[in-house]
């Protein structure tokens, strides 16, 4: 855990950005304060610095127990979410690309090598087959 991360009003209007960006809304948005885990003994047990948020159309959810301070895990949180949902989104497009690439380079004509090679091994096929038939005596 970092404690020395403040939220200043510019790394809210960051974060408000990297959200726009995102298509998140504060309204989408479901926050829950939880018990935090991990290392700390009683002070951990009793306070509910963690902060659990989840995004309502897509069902993604983050936790965030990085500072003591359960304002800062707030923001956190939510840039956590905004980056997650960036990259879904940055991943969902380059399968549509590659996707695309893929029937492109399917549909792409032989070069004259390829085509050659590619006859010279079923002429190959054939003559392995060939040989396996039946010998009548």
């Amino acid at each position: 855990m970092a404690d020395s991360i403040t939220i200043t009003p510019e790394t809210v209007g960051r974060i408000r950005a990297k959200m726009e960006a995102a298509g998140l809304a504060e309204d989408d948005i479901d926050e829950a304060f939880v018990r935090g885990s991990g290392s700390g003994g009683q002070k951990i047990n009793k306070t509910s610095s963690c902060v659990r948020v989840t995004h309502r159309p897509t069902g993604e959810s983050v936790k965030c127990q990085e500072t003591r301070s359960r304002e800062a895990n707030r923001w956190l949180a939510r840039r956590m979410l905004a980056e997650r949902l960036l990259e879904k989104a940055r991943s969902a497009e380059s399968e549509r690309i590659q996707a695309a690439e893929k029937i492109r380079r399917q549909k792409r004509r032989r070069s004259r090598r390829q085509k050659a090679r590619m006859l010279d091994d079923k002429r190959r096929q054939s003559e392995k087959k060939a040989a396996r038939a039946r010998v009548d005596f």
